[in-house]
């Protein structure tokens, strides 16, 4: 698709000196757009409705009660594309001590229950999120088991990668019977491409997946990939301190997002899969 006048005047905005693609990740077309005054970002989905960012837009409007991330400005449906408008942000560089703060700071946003008011089922990786009391029924049958099947549909599943699962998820339910966890804003998608830092070094989150959640899952993924440096921790940990033993748990985490990984890419990630599960088992 391309931008024109009726996609300008659909979006609101006038006087438009300059547009241009840019980089707006894997499965959506992004814009850059100028007028004299104001920059903006259009992400737009194309041969789909505005409903496809409904999950993103609540996401955006939770995180930046508490931290920051960008602004939704408008979404709607235009010539059979969902669109979202956003305020356009000039990247520079910041202190990682200052964006563990703001991360820790999110998680401080607390819910009475694990969860998020709906479902994310149009995805490749679904994310059940119906209310529960329990961290680990959530975990279990609402992140896990809900993966576990996506991957048994590709025939990627094993009896041996089975076993394993087992073993952990008893060993999940022995260990939350005893701890308990307050649920947190979560970012749901922390790795080191959905963060960065504004001009004036401001931290800021992007494409968030939010429900309330155990935070030691998002920072679990700050692990996985890298990216985060330790006053990332220490920062985070002067603002709301993990509990103790907090990476040993890391492996606990890293294989959800393992298996959403071979999910959707298949057996490069099985390796790392079955390894996050035997070091869940271990501990």
């Amino acid at each position: 698709m391309r931008l024109n006048k009726a996609w300008f005047q659909e979006l609101g905005i006038d006087n438009v000196k300059d547009f241009a693609p840019v980089s707006g990740g894997d499965i959506n077309l992004a814009f850059k757009i100028s007028t004299n005054d104001e920059n903006y970002f259009l992400k737009v989905q194309p041969k789909n409705d505005e409903t496809f960012f409904d999950h993103e837009i609540e996401g955006l409007n939770l995180i930046n009660e508490v931290a920051n991330a960008p602004k939704p400005i408008k979404s709607g449906t235009f010539e059979r594309n969902g669109y979202l408008l956003m305020n356009y942000l000039e990247f520079g560089e910041g202190n990682q001590k200052d964006l563990g703060k703001m991360v820790a700071k999110m998680h401080e946003k607390h819910a009475p229950q694990f969860g998020l008011d709906h479902n994310i089922e149009n995805a490749k990786n679904p994310k059940i999120n119906t209310w529960q009391d329990n961290w680990s029924d959530f975990y279990i049958n609402q992140r896990l088991n809900v993966l576990v099947e996506q991957i048994k549909k590709h025939g990627d599943w094993t009896v041996y990668r089975q076993s394993l699962m087992n073993r952990f998820q008893t060993k999940i339910r022995e260990y939350y019977a005893d701890h308990k966890v307050e649920p947190s804003l979560m970012h749901g998608d922390l790795w080191n491409g959905n963060v960065g830092f504004q001009a004036d070094g401001t931290p800021i989150l992007f494409d968030p997946d939010v429900f309330y959640g155990n935070r030691e899952m998002d920072i679990a993924m700050t692990v996985l990939f890298g990216g985060f440096s330790q006053d990332f921790y220490d920062g985070y940990n002067e603002e709301y301190p993990l509990d103790e033993g907090w990476e040993l748990r890391v492996p606990w985490y890293q294989t959800y997002y393992l298996l959403a990984h071979v999910n959707l890419f298949g057996e490069n990630y099985g390796t790392s899969l079955e390894s996050a599960l035997q070091q869940s088992v271990d501990l």
